[in-house]
């Protein structure tokens, strides 16, 4: 007696495919994804810029129907502050020029950037300042500091009306009006322009350079 076993193998039915639903008539199609970001980003170029206070850098501006963006953080007024306030620390020191040196500081109170000027009315720069004047009264202090300490006395006390001048339009001109005397001088006494490029000179022709080129960037956009 033979058995025969036989084994049903389950078939793989086909799967029905589905039918796209016909639109419609009324539905316009859906636009593309790349419309939409296009739309999207003409919608942003469309939207008024908020105005941003002075010393702030706009990431974005406007041309024709898009938005260009850039960095202009190595110009921006912070940066140039501590550019002229550097110069102005130079010629302070600096003794190939024949300028009048007072004239620096209340250029540096005006132009100094504003944590140099919070640093000095705090407490620790009402120390410093009340030390270094009491060595100025009992010992002989040099030339070149004396300078750094009337700049530290003037910040300390100088009354708000005149601090707010900072970074307004009467005070850039100001600025620039001390630091095209300070070229005038400079150039004059060194002989010419090509004298003020000697070796003993070109220190502070740099420094007065570098200050009247910063005070020309900080105006210009005031106005």
């Amino acid at each position: 007696m033979s058995l025969s076993l036989r084994l049903a193998l389950p078939t793989a039915r086909p799967v029905p495919l589905l039918r796209p639903r016909a639109r419609n008539a009324g539905c316009p199609p859906a636009p593309p994804a790349s419309a939409l970001r296009t739309d999207a980003l003409r919608g942003c170029a469309s939207l008024p810029l908020k105005p941003q206070p002075l010393g702030a850098v706009r990431p974005c501006r406007r041309r024709g129907s898009a938005a260009v963006c850039h960095a202009s953080a190595y110009l921006s007024p912070p940066t140039m502050q501590w550019v002229s306030a550097a110069a102005a620390a130079v010629l302070f020191l600096a003794k190939g020029t024949g300028i009048h040196k007072p004239f620096l500081v209340p250029l540096f109170a005006l132009q100094a950037p504003s944590s140099v000027i919070s640093w000095i009315k705090s407490e620790y720069g009402l120390w410093t300042a009340f030390l270094a004047l009491l060595v100025r009264l009992f010992f002989s202090v040099p030339g070149e500091l004396e300078l750094p300490l009337s700049t530290m006395l003037l910040v300390s006390v100088a009354p708000y009306q005149v601090m707010n001048l900072r970074g307004t339009q009467g005070g850039a001109i100001v600025s620039l009006a001390l630091t095209a005397y300070l070229a005038f001088q400079h150039f004059t006494r060194t002989g010419g322009i090509g004298k003020a490029f000697d070796q003993g000179s070109i220190i502070a022709t740099v420094a007065i350079i570098c200050i009247t080129v910063v005070n020309v960037i900080l105006l210009l956009p005031l106005f």
